[in-house]
C-alpha cells in the first residue's frame, strides 16, 4: 500500500514507523508542513523534537509541499494534525479518493456564544468534505511505545468498510493490533472525554489521595463518557472497550499521559499556563473539556467530573476545592444511568 501520513508530532511520526515497518512492506511517505523540519529529519533520519532516540526506518520517506497532491496518489491517508487543525487539513484533502482516517482525539472547540458546541471529527468532515470516505484510528496508545512496536492494540472505526478493511491492511502486524469497529461516535466520544478525566485523576494522584480514590474517579468517569456517548447514538458495548475503557485506564494512570501531568502540575500548585507550558506537546484534554461539557449541557447530560475540571481549569476551583466538590455530591443509585 501506498501511505501518506500527514503531520509529523509524535503520534504521526510514531504511526508512520509503525507502517513503514509492516511485513506488507508499505511505501510510507511522512509528510511536515515545516519545511526545516522536514530537512533535519531527512538529514538525521530522526524526529528529534517529538520522538527523540527514535530512528526512521530506511523506507519511510519525509516530504513537504503540495499535501493534496501527495493525499491524491495515495491508497490511505492518515491526518495526524491535532484537533485544531482537522478542518483546514479535511477541506484540503476535498476529492481524495483514498480511503482518509484522522489520529486526533478530542471535540472541536465551539464558537464563542451561549448556543453552539462543539463537533467530533467525523461530525467536522461532514460539514466541511461529507464526499470523504473516512474514519478514525484510535484506542490505549502512547506514541513512543508504538514507535518503539511495543506491543499496542488499536481501534479502525468507520460506517464504511474499506476504511476499517484499509487500516487493518495498513497497520495490524504481530506488535500493532487493530480491531475493526463500526461505532465511530463511540470510538470518538471515549477518545475525547477520556483526556479531561485523565486531568482528574492527575489531580486526585497529586493530592495523594489514594488508590481507592483513583479507581472510584476512573469508574465514575467511564459512566460520564458513556452517558454522553449514548445521547449522541453510540452504544454502550464500544465503552467497555479499547476506546472507552481501555484507553481511559491508559491515559488516566500511564506516566507518559499527558494529560495526567496536567493534573499532577495543578496539583502541585502550578498555574494552567505554567504546566501546559512544561509538556512541550499538546494536550488535548486542556482544549477540549469545556467543549465536552458544554456539548453534554445541551444534550442535558451530567458530567460532574468534567465540570470540575473545567472550574479548575478556568480558576474558578483550587484543586482541593474542585475534588471536594466531587465527593460532596448527594448520594445516588449506581446504576440506571444515574449521574456520577
Amino acid at each position: 500500500m501506498k501511505i501518506v501520513v500527514i503531520g509529523a508530532g509524535a503520534w504521526g511520526t510514531a504511526i508512520a514507523i509503525s507502517a513503514a515497518a509492516h511485513p506488507a512492506g508499505h511505501a510510507v511517505t511522512l509528510w511536515a508542513r515545516d519545511a526545516a523540519q522536514v530537512g533535519d529529519m531527512q538529514a538525521v533520519r530522526s524526529n528529534a523534537r517529538y520522538l527523540p532516540g527514535i530512528g526512521l526506518p530506511p523506507s519511510l520517506t519525509v516530504a513537504g509541499g503540495d499535501v493534496a497532491a501527495l493525499a491524491q496518489a495515495a491508497d490511505l491517508v492518515i491526518v495526524a494534525t491535532p484537533m485544531a487543525g482537522l478542518r483546514g487539513m479535511l477541506a484540503q484533502l476535498r476529492g481524495c479518493t483514498a480511503p482518509v482516517a484522522w489520529l486526533c482525539k478530542g471535540f472541536e472547540a465551539a464558537a464563542d456564544n451561549h448556543d453552539s458546541f462543539g463537533l467530533l471529527a467525523h461530525e467536522v468532515r461532514a460539514q466541511v468534505a461529507p464526499d470523504l470516505i473516512a474514519g478514525v484510528l484510535s484506542g490505549p496508545s502512547f506514541a513512543l511505545e508504538v514507535a518503539r512496536a511495543q506491543p499496542t492494540a488499536l481501534v479502525a472505526a468507520s460506517e464504511h468498510a474499506s476504511v476499517r478493511d484499509a487500516l487493518v491492511r495498513a497497520f495490524h502486524s504481530p506488535r500493532l493490533r487493530v480491531y475493526a469497529n463500526d461505532d465511530i461516535v463511540g470510538v470518538e466520544v471515549g477518545g475525547a472525554v477520556k483526556n479531561v478525566l485523565a486531568i482528574a485523576t492527575g489531580l486526585c494522584d497529586g493530592l495523594q489521595l489514594g488508590l481507592n480514590a483513583r479507581a472510584a474517579l476512573i469508574t465514575r468517569g467511564l459512566a460520564e463518557m458513556t452517558r454522553l456517548g449514548l445521547a449522541l447514538g453510540a452504544r454502550v458495548d464500544t465503552f467497555m472497550g479499547l476506546s472507552g475503557l481501555g484507553d481511559l485506564v491508559l491515559t488516566a494512570t500511564g506516566d507518559l499521559s499527558r494529560n495526567r501531568r496536567v493534573g499532577l502540575l495543578l496539583a502541585q500548585g502550578q498555574t494552567l499556563a505554567q504546566a501546559v507550558a512544561s509538556l512541550g506537546h499538546v494536550a488535548e484534554g486542556v482544549y477540549c473539556a469545556r467543549t465536552v461539557v458544554q456539548r453534554a449541557r445541551h444534550l442535558g447530560v451530567e458530567m460532574p467530573i468534567s465540570e470540575g475540571v473545567v472550574a479548575l481549569l478556568d480558576g474558578e476551583m483550587r484543586p482541593a476545592e474542585a475534588v471536594a466538590a466531587l465527593m460532596e455530591r448527594e448520594p445516588k443509585g449506581e446504576g440506571g444511568g444515574s449521574a456520577s
